[in-house]
């Protein structure tokens, strides 16, 4: 059994914690650390005593030496970095000095730029080699499952892929006019941002919302989906042989969509520091302070989500159409673990991408992406672990 560290208290958190006690075969010792050290105590009063010794700590997660330090003190045998994503580099450092495997759901993002790319990760695989250990890049859902999805595909039902369409699909209603499933900021930095798509080994940019299609989702219906740029498609036009074309869409509803572009326009979306009052504000973390609190949404949201990979390729000289998916249930993950479905649909992964790097079932050293690796034992995990997967041999294509 191992132990684990995991930086960061909010929602997604706070489901792969639930998850991490739950899986007392893998984990035997959980370190939470946050800057605030109130919400790691929270979590630890309500789930300590289940066979998961825990302990918690204050960070700065900015602060790579801070870090280091904490993980030498703790010596996990990973760290689960389920901070933000402007983190992940100090993180990451951290990490590389205390010779630490290193997990995250999301890519690095840099505070002053609304743009997200592997690129500043992908740097540090030299590093990494040298060092011995493994980081482990989007155990989340998108990315993350999205990428366990492809190399699955790849492996068991296709000789090439030549597309693939992840669609992500939120049908939940919270009952607010406006606001974000997860972390505002992060949230609108991603949808306010020039889409792109790759095809024909060259990246297509799209302004955003551009390009909207309508599809029938199984299990929720038809709903408007847009395209967006998202960071697995850079990796999976690398990993997936034979790929031509991938693209990402997300559901967006009419209220959504009316509210953004009034915040666009009156400058609220904006990361550009401002004077106020003799004060520099930046108008998007003033508006993250005033919308609702992500976390707050679980207890009101009812509905569904549908995520999945829309494949087209050959197998064995003809050509076949896959899709595989995941249904999740607003109402039932707040029952289980007191979060809703889309902080569920991420923590679930970044356990499971933990479990598999503590037991070594998956490992080499260097900064890996998560389709890097044999999809099956995630696959099986997914099942047992409460994000069961579907898949069809005749789905509905996107145009």
């Amino acid at each position: 059994m191992g132990k684990i560290m995991v930086i960061g208290a909010g929602g997604v958190a706070s489901v792969a914690i639930h998850k991490i006690v739950q899986n007392k075969e893998a984990f035997s010792e959980l370190v939470i650390a946050s800057r605030t050290k109130s919400k790691c105590d929270a979590l630890k009063e309500k789930l300590d005593e289940r066979g998961v010794k825990i302990e918690t700590a204050a960070v700065d997660a900015d602060d790579a030496k801070a870090v280091a330090k904490l993980i030498a003190k703790h010596n996990p045998d990973a760290v689960l970095n389920l901070a933000l994503p402007y983190q992940d580099l100090p993180i990451m450092d951290a990490c590389l000095e205390t010779k630490t495997n290193y997990i995250d759901t999301a890519n690095y993002e840099p505070k002053d730029t609304a743009k997200f790319e592997y690129k500043w990760q992908w740097a540090y695989r030299e590093k990494f080699e040298k060092a011995g250990i493994t980081a482990l890049l989007g155990s989340g859902f998108d990315p993350g499952v999205t990428g366990v999805f492809s190399a699955y595909a790849m492996k068991h039902h296709f000789d090439e892929i030549e597309t693939i369409d992840i669609l992500d699909c939120n049908a939940g209603d919270h009952g607010y006019p406006f606001a974000t499933n997860f972390n505002p900021e992060i949230n609108i930095r991603e949808v306010s941002a020039k889409g792109s798509y790759w095809e024909n080994g060259k990246w297509i940019e799209t302004e955003p919302m551009e390009i909207k299609r309508v599809y029938d989702f199984p299990e929720i219906g038809k709903k408007d989906m847009y395209l967006l740029h998202h960071e697995e498609l850079e990796s999976l036009a690398l990993n997936i042989k034979g790929i031509k074309r991938i693209r990402f869409f997300m559901t967006f509803g009419e209220s959504y969509l009316t509210h953004l572009r009034c915040l666009e326009n009156v400058g609220m979306t904006s990361i550009e520091p401002i004077d106020f009052n003799g004060q520099k504000i930046i108008p998007l973390e003033f508006l993250k302070a005033v919308l609702p609190d992500p976390a707050s949404l679980g207890p009101r949201t009812k509905g569904k989500t549908n995520i999945g990979c829309i494949f087209h390729g050959v197998k064995d000289g003809k050509e076949k159409d896959y899709y595989l998916y995941n249904v999740c249930d607003h109402e039932s993950c707040y029952k289980e673990v007191g979060s809703q479905a889309i902080s569920y649909t991420t923590g679930v992964p970044a356990m499971i991408g933990a479990e598999l790097i503590i037991k070594g079932i998956w490992k080499g050293p260097g900064v890996k992406n998560i389709e890097e690796f044999d999809p099956d034992p995630f696959m099986e995990r997914l099942n047992k672990w409460g994000l069961p997967w579907k898949e069809s041999f005749d789905p509905e294509k996107v145009e």
